[in-house]
């Protein structure tokens, strides 16, 4: 077998990070395996584009959860993104980092090292701000993130409604106060997506020490007793084996890297045992504590054309895009979801449980390419209830199950009802009044608790933010300790996602990759960032 020093399996948010920062030293060598292709696709790189990405089977898992009894039965649409890059080379750019009490919750539930103070550096090391220079905010590292640039009515009429709704305004959702009303910050610069195969990976593809493998389907995680040797991956047809001599980090994601755990021997006995594994490590909570941000769309007609339409009419969008892949400018070169807000659905809670993400235009099913109108979804951003992830077969090339259970928990429920009373009353203030039409989703009809329950479960979807699987901890369904060490073994570890025992405030980009980050230092024994 080929021999590394370490091995990263899963080039996504974490993963690249990983490669990068563990083959910085030239006496590591190291490997890097990902089951997608390269990040070659024009359109991963054009930010207006990944509308396009998100729906279809390029350079994504293209995952379907099993039916939700909670949700009426449906199947809910989990894409996420297998590429160079990962899931951050198909999502929204947003860049938010969650509120700070969320690392302390952490901290304080047994994860020593990851309070808000401490992850805070991880976060300004990773980051190139082009427009902030505060405290909160790094200006020399390798993503680049920025300001939303679109100029557009409608944003500044949800914000200002947020305002006269009794919400304060917010300019930085990253820092001191997350609470109220404003723009997102978007890892995009010069017009261009800044996945963390652009930052990470782009700077340190020639080092001779790091390969990059592509195409390359993890099957297993290959041990001598209970040490962690190496990895076996699947490649055109051929099963390799590579050897690692210091460690193996699994980075495949929430969905992934739990369904490898359980196909190489570590989770609990009885899922190992329908799929006829040899236990290697008892772990029970493998595939466990799975939470998702879930989400309902509230629209509206717009009596203005002033929309995501206008923008893109047939006469107009070529030029749009073309534009964005010659110059890196004009419309395409970004991503119309700027204006946001971060609200409590009561008064005592101490830190906001609802995330508006605002877009002028209406989703395809409201006819939103031959309508104007303009949404906002509501999402619940610390949900109660937990699903789980089981492989579901021995062939690793066979979806794993993933059960979403959503809404199971009560207050998760009520949480979003309030958040779409809270948006209907935002959307009814004086800022709208020039430019609000008739609502189309939920509709007038849908008035009542029952009638608005009714309604959530049956559209409710998620918005991407899969967390959890392989948590950190100390009790005993901790997958990992805070070191990120799979406990009950030697060699491994897992850092990507997965880890978060709770979900974040705010989309989980950045979170994973100052996981990815951290994590580098502990592989190392470097000495953590000062708080």
């Amino acid at each position: 077998m080929t021999t590394y020093d370490y091995i990263v399996v899963g080039a996504g948010s974490a993963g690249c990070v990983l490669a990068n920062r563990l083959s910085e030293d030239p006496r590591h060598r190291v490997l890097l395996l990902e089951a997608g292709g390269r990040d070659l696709n024009p359109m991963i790189h054009i930010p207006l584009l990944c509308g396009v990405l998100y729906p279809s089977k390029m350079s994504n898992w293209f995952y379907n959860s099993e039916p939700d009894p909670n949700l009426n039965n449906r199947e809910i649409f989990i894409p996420r993104g297998k590429t160079l890059g990962g899931s951050s080379s198909i999502n929204g750019m947003v860049y938010i980092r969650g509120h700070a009490r969320d690392y302390d919750i952490w901290r304080q539930t047994g994860c020593e090292g990851w309070s808000y103070d401490d992850v805070l550096p991880y976060f300004r090391r990773s980051e190139e701000h082009l427009d902030r220079t505060d405290d909160f905010h790094g200006t020399d590292g390798a993503v680049r993130v920025g300001r939303g640039t679109m100029k557009n009515p409608l944003f500044d009429a949800f914000i200002a409604a947020g305002q006269t709704a009794g919400y304060p305004f917010t300019d930085d959702f990253n820092g001191a106060q997350q609470e109220g009303f404003g723009r997102y910050d978007f890892t995009i610069a010069k017009g261009r997506r800044q996945s963390t195969a652009v930052a990470f990976l782009r700077p340190a593809k020639k080092r001779p020490n790091l390969d990059i493998v592509t195409h390359s389907h993890t099957t297993r995680v290959l041990f001598e007793g209970r040490r962690a040797v190496g990895v076996e991956y699947e490649r055109m047809g051929e099963r390799i084996q590579v050897h690692a001599g210091r460690e193996v980090v699994l980075s495949a994601g929430t969905i992934n890297s739990p369904a490898i755990l359980q196909l190489s021997g570590i989770g609990r006995g009885e899922d190992l045992a329908a799929l006829g594994v040899p236990v290697v490590a008892e772990s029970k909570g493998v595939g466990q504590n799975l939470q998702d941000h879930v989400a309902v769309y509230v629209q509206h007609l717009c009596t203005q054309p002033v929309t995501f339409l206008s923008m893109f009419r047939p006469q107009v969008a070529p030029f749009a895009l073309l534009q964005a892949a010659l110059f890196g400018t004009g419309v395409a070169a970004a991503f119309p979801l700027e204006a946001g807000g971060f609200v409590k659905t009561r008064p005592e809670l101490e830190m906001p449980d609802i995330q508006f993400h605002f877009l002028p235009g209406l989703g395809p099913d409201m006819g939103g390419l031959h309508t104007h109108g303009f949404f906002s979804n509501i999402c619940c951003l610390r949900p109660e209830s937990r699903g789980w992830v089981r492989a579901r077969s021995t062939d690793p090339k066979i979806a794993p199950a993933i059960h979403t259970n959503f809404l199971s928990a009560p207050n998760d429920m009520r949480t979003i009802r309030d958040g779409v009373k809270i948006l209907r009353n935002v959307f009814a203030q004086q800022a709208f009044d020039e430019l609000r039409g008739d609502e189309k989703m939920p509709g007038p009809d849908v008035a009542t608790d029952d009638q608005l329950d009714a309604w959530i479960r049956e559209t409710a979807q998620t918005i991407y933010h899969p967390v959890g699987t392989c948590k950190m901890g100390m009790d005993d369904l901790a997958v990992v300790d805070p070191q990120l060490r799979v406990r009950g073994v030697d060699g491994l570890r897992v850092a990507d996602a997965s880890i978060m025992p709770t979900l974040v405030g705010g989309n989980t980009n950045a979170p994973s990759i100052m996981i990815g980050e951290k994590a580098s230092d502990l592989i190392l024994g470097r000495a953590v960032l000062a708080a």
